[in-house]
């Protein structure tokens, strides 16, 4: 089984504004047209089983919207993150209602969502994730269409991580993006797992080969950032790497299925 951990899509008359705006500011083209179809038109020709999507509300009153249409769209090789924007006043409700949607973590991007993660008004809300056995994906590291400060480096990272000690969280972008000497010299080998996505290119196959084997192919996860990059020229990317066959498998499905708790 191959699963995407970290793909991202829009509903059909949004996509079409999204896509461009996010693309301009960042500097970068688009693979895909950001529609849940193309999505699944890429997994198709890529061979991907799964794909996990990670929303964001970007505002408070986005919160219940977002994650009724994350609840939506799962099924279909597709599941779903939901979204708690850290100003949401009914968060706690919000929380225990996503849950029984089955929805199985959240995504917070602390740039987009202008927090930092280690700020303590936050611990209230990651506790009671994990307390509803939920995960955290965080984007981490410098955003490429934003202005610094960035909200979540491997410093703060590790501030979150020893404050809850088993909590099951995921740094995106190989533990934070462009930030590689501190996740190697903070993160790597901790109780966190990295996804791969949008790192290739920057990293290089020698640097996310050595990266990987320090922090352990057992807390990483394949990942593409879809429709930034092309899902199977990321599949073909990690299978370049230095690592055993059955590591692959680990990365491209076997470690995501376990923290998924999916067969």
């Amino acid at each position: 089984m191959i699963i995407d951990f970290h793909t991202h899509c829009f509903p059909d008359d949004m996509a079409p504004k999204v896509v461009p705006l996010l693309a301009g500011a960042a500097g970068i083209k688009p693979v895909l047209d950001g529609t849940l179809q193309g999505l699944k038109n890429s997994m198709e020709r890529a061979g991907i089983d799964l794909c996990v999507l990670q929303h964001i509300a970007t505002k408070p009153n986005q919160t219940p919207v977002v994650n009724d249409w994350a609840a939506q769209v799962q099924g279909g090789g597709i599941i779903s993150f939901g979204s708690i924007h850290p100003d949401y006043p009914h968060w706690e409700d919000e929380l225990i209602r996503v849950k029984k949607l089955g929805i199985k973590g959240f995504k917070f991007h602390p740039d987009y969502q202008c927090f930092f993660i280690d700020d303590e008004k936050m611990f209230k809300i990651y506790e009671k994730i994990f307390e509803l056995e939920l995960i955290i994906l965080f984007h981490a590291g410098l955003d490429i269409g934003m202005d610094p400060p960035y909200h979540c480096t491997p410093e703060r990272l590790l501030r979150v991580m020893e404050k809850f000690p088993g909590g099951r969280i995921v740094a995106a972008h190989m533990g934070s993006y462009d930030y590689w000497d501190q996740v190697e010299l903070m993160l790597a080998g901790k109780d966190i797992y990295f996804d791969t996505s949008y790192s290739f290119n920057d990293l290089g196959a020698e640097k996310m080969s050595r990266l990987i084997k320090l922090h352990g192919t057992d807390k990483v996860l394949f990942g593409t950032d879809s429709p930034w990059t092309d899902q199977g020229t990321e599949l073909e990317n990690i299978n370049s790497l230095t690592l055993s066959r059955d590591d692959k498998h680990k990365i491209f499905g076997e470690n995501a299925a376990n923290l998924l708790k999916i067969k």
